[in-house]
């Protein structure tokens, strides 16, 4: 019987364990904040202490804010998806290429299901503010290249746990910053958006690392 190439694991397996802890952690947190401020509309303790030395920026800190909160925008988010996209196809790893849209999609989804469920609002009754989508779609964007990108270049637990850790903190904090500048959210709401993407991100990709097995057993 031929023999059956697999396709390359996008969660590269030197950190599948330390990833799992850490979206297990990161998914409680999603629910400890969402529980503790649900039905609220105002700022809590922790976003006392942090709004108001970001909130309100001016220029050239504004324009700054504004073009990192474009990224989270559906015209930005999609140029960026499809940017990705296009280099895992032109590096023939299309199960990367299912790994961004699907690692970024589901992310962003899944705090759109919450928003509604935790009903925390900022700017009135119809802004609904907990979890950041916005936060939510760059760290996870980010995360799926850089586990791509640890993957690729065979890196091993520690410097791949610091490539991806590195990725999700700068894109997380330059999104979340964005959005308390701007004032479209509270600090914890950002907290609560970078905490889905690292329970979503790795949580996918074991998922598609699992599809090509399925397949192959199927075969025999």
């Amino acid at each position: 019987m031929a023999a059956h190439r697999s396709a390359p694991a996008v969660l590269p397996p030197a950190l599948r364990v330390w990833l799992g802890l850490i979206a297990a952690l990161a998914a409680l947190m999603v629910v400890a904040i969402g529980v503790l401020y649900a039905g609220h509309g105002e700022p809590g303790t922790v976003d006392g202490w942090i709004q108001p030395a970001v909130d309100g920026v001016r220029p050239p800190w504004r324009n700054l804010a504004l073009a990192t909160d474009f990224l989270g925008e559906p015209l930005g988010a999609a140029a960026l998806v499809v940017a990705a996209v296009t280099g895992c196809l032109l590096l023939r790893h299309p199960h990367a290429a299912v790994f961004v849209v699907a690692g970024a999609g589901l992310t962003v989804g899944t705090t759109k299901l919450l928003k509604p469920l935790v009903g925390r609002t900022i700017h009135g009754a119809d802004n609904l503010s907990y979890p950041s989508g916005h936060t939510a779609f760059l760290t996870a964007l980010a995360l799926v290249v850089a586990l791509l990108a640890a993957g690729r270049l065979g890196l091993g637990r520690t410097a791949g746990a610091v490539l991806v850790l590195g990725a999700a903190l700068v894109a997380g904090a330059a999104m979340g910053w964005a959005q308390v500048a701007l004032g479209a959210h509270y600090p914890t709401d950002v907290l609560g958006g970078w905490c889905t993407a690292l329970a979503v991100v790795p949580a996918t990709a074991w998922l598609i690392d699992r599809v090509p097995d399925a397949g192959r057993r199927d075969r025999h």
